[in-house]
């Protein structure tokens, strides 16, 4: 015990001690948004940030052109550690700049990694030597990076996993949703609506179908699925029969269980909208799931006592949704979300504006120091890592059937 608070001491110490800098870098970050996929700027300051101790080892460009790696090896690889790692989100939204806070997100990972490097620094007693990865994960916003990573082999070596989003209150644990975005297009025939409209095939006819469809299907789901959608396309002129429309829609569950579900009934009305008109129909599924987040309590658990000890209230939130759930489906870990001291919601201009705020920086280093003291109760302890553990195949067996044989990707059957 005694040992376990001294590196949690350490910690704060080493925290607060870089305090400055990791407020430069968030800053840094804040002032020049970047785009997913296109975050150049934030990862070469990331690089930098860590290569300037040389104790890290430092991979740019590590499997996607903006994501990075940095990695502390207590025992410099000579056995195998235990691999804890840190996410650092770092991407901004169209027009409206930081309005999510993943400078802050940025910022949490880079404090917790160095907190938790100087508590492990001489610590020769532990059972099991430690290794620390922090993984840069850009384009949550549009694409869901993190699931590119995991494809790409990125966390197939980490035991632990922790990151931390701002919100507009603090929560340990938040379920999250299951998300997919679909894009539906009807290809008909032209011809004059009022001359010949017979030689035509209506493709608008198809997506208005369509959509009184999926208004019909709601009566029928349950509550908390979400289904919710535009038309992107609807012709050109009132006096041509339309050709090609398009529809986009978001498809939302609780559980990647239910989401096979929502898309299969959703698929079924695009298809019968198309054979009831003749048009051909294409259905795109263009960017990666976005999955719930396994619930790991033991871990949340620790978070909360940590986060209290700190001054930290833990009231209840809304769901929300990230890339961090397709993660948490191959490596235990933790997302909890964190105050930055405004009541603004997240993507809007007010909201954009506090994460780049001077009061922010206590609450983000505060949930960066809560992050890495639950880090160091589980290194600490191999019954609380074998509890970790446990958590997580409990868990994953509850998704059900659908997760079986699915590789990590997590792409529907």
């Amino acid at each position: 015990m005694a040992q376990k608070q001294q590196m949690k001491h350490a910690l704060q110490q080493c925290i607060d001690a870089q305090k400055d800098e990791l407020h430069s870098l968030s800053r840094d970050i804040w002032s020049n948004p970047e785009l997913a996929g296109n975050e150049t700027q934030a990862h070469d300051r990331l690089v930098r940030f860590f290569s300037r101790d040389k104790t890290w080892t430092v991979d740019s460009h590590y499997k996607l052109p903006t994501a990075f790696r940095a990695v502390w090896d207590q025992v410099g690889g000579r056995e195998r550690a235990l691999n804890v790692g840190f996410l650092s989100e770092y991407d901004a939204l169209p027009g409206i700049g930081h309005a999510c806070g993943h400078n802050l997100i940025a910022e949490v990972g880079a404090a917790a990694a160095l907190g938790l490097k100087a508590a492990l620094e001489n610590q020769s007693e532990l059972l099991q030597p430690v290794k620390i990865t922090v993984l840069g994960t850009p384009a949550e916003e549009a694409i869901g990076g993190k699931i590119d990573l995991i494809k790409a082999g990125a966390f197939a070596d980490m035991d632990l996993v922790f990151m931390a989003h701002p919100a507009q209150q603090d929560a340990p644990f938040l379920p999250g949703v299951a998300l997919d975005e679909v894009i539906v297009k009807y290809y008909g025939k032209a011809s004059h609506a009022s001359a010949y409209p017979w030689e035509g095939v209506n493709a608008l006819d198809a997506a208005v179908l369509a959509y009184n469809n999926l208004s019909a299907l709601r009566q029928q789901l349950k509550p908390e699925w979400r289904l919710h959608g535009i038309i992107k396309h609807g012709g050109e002129k009132p006096n041509i029969i339309p050709a090609y429309t398009e529809l986009e829609y978001y498809l939302r569950t609780p559980l990647v269980k239910d989401l096979f579900d929502l898309k299969a009934k959703a698929e079924a009305c695009f298809r019968a909208a198309a054979v009831a008109t003749g048009c051909q129909v294409e259905i795109i599924y263009p960017y990666n799931s976005y999955y719930n987040i396994l619930p790991i309590a033991t871990l949340a658990n620790l978070y909360k006592n940590n986060g209290e000890a700190l001054g930290i209230q833990f009231p209840e939130q809304p769901n929300n949704f990230s890339d961090f759930g397709n993660v948490s489906y191959v490596v235990p870990g933790i997302h909890p979300f964190f105050y930055i001291c405004t009541d603004a919601l997240n993507h809007t201009e007010e909201y954009a504006v506090a994460a780049g705020a001077e009061k922010a920086q206590l609450y983000t280093l505060r949930t960066a120091k809560a992050l890495a003291m639950t880090a160091v109760d589980v290194v600490c302890s191999p019954d609380l890592l074998r509890k970790v553990r446990e958590d997580f195949s409990q868990a994953k067996l509850k998704q059900g059937k659908h997760l079986e044989g699915t590789d990590t990707s997590l792409t529907a059957p």
